[in-house]
């Protein structure tokens, strides 16, 4: 499994991608193939205030329905709102077209609570 090396990763399996002062949030290819096909995802409200590892929304699949938790602090700025009807993006593509919302990062030296590529790929036993 490659693992996008321009963000960093929560030891949950969201992953975060720095934009500046924000950023932007998804569930890792691993968990989305352990959750297997998704259903439903339950996104967080424009303006809402995530905190690091905090839960902020569920993902359902027709295996289990899992906690999102917020890789770091911030207010939300956006969500994927093609997921609504679409939860299946975040099977095909979750890295990119399966993201779920851009923060504002509160705090960027949050980050460095993250793990980057290499460290998250020992963690699930891909690298």
């Amino acid at each position: 499994m490659t693992l996008p090396d321009d963000r960093r990763y929560s030891r949950e399996h969201e992953w975060i991608r720095p934009e500046g002062d924000a950023g932007v949030i998804g569930l890792t290819r691993f968990a989305v193939d352990e959750l297997g096909d998704i259903v439903y995802v339950e996104l967080p409200a424009i303006g809402a205030t995530l905190t690091q590892f905090a839960s902020f929304g569920v993902v359902e699949s027709v295996k289990a329905v899992s906690d999102l938790f917020a890789p770091a602090s911030g207010v939300v700025l956006t969500v994927n709102e093609e997921l609504r009807t679409r939860p299946e993006l975040m099977n095909s593509d979750p890295h990119d077209a399966g993201w779920i919302c851009r923060i504002t990062l509160a705090d960027s030296a949050e980050l460095d609570a993250l793990l980057e590529a290499p460290a998250y790929g020992e963690l699930i036993g891909s690298e």
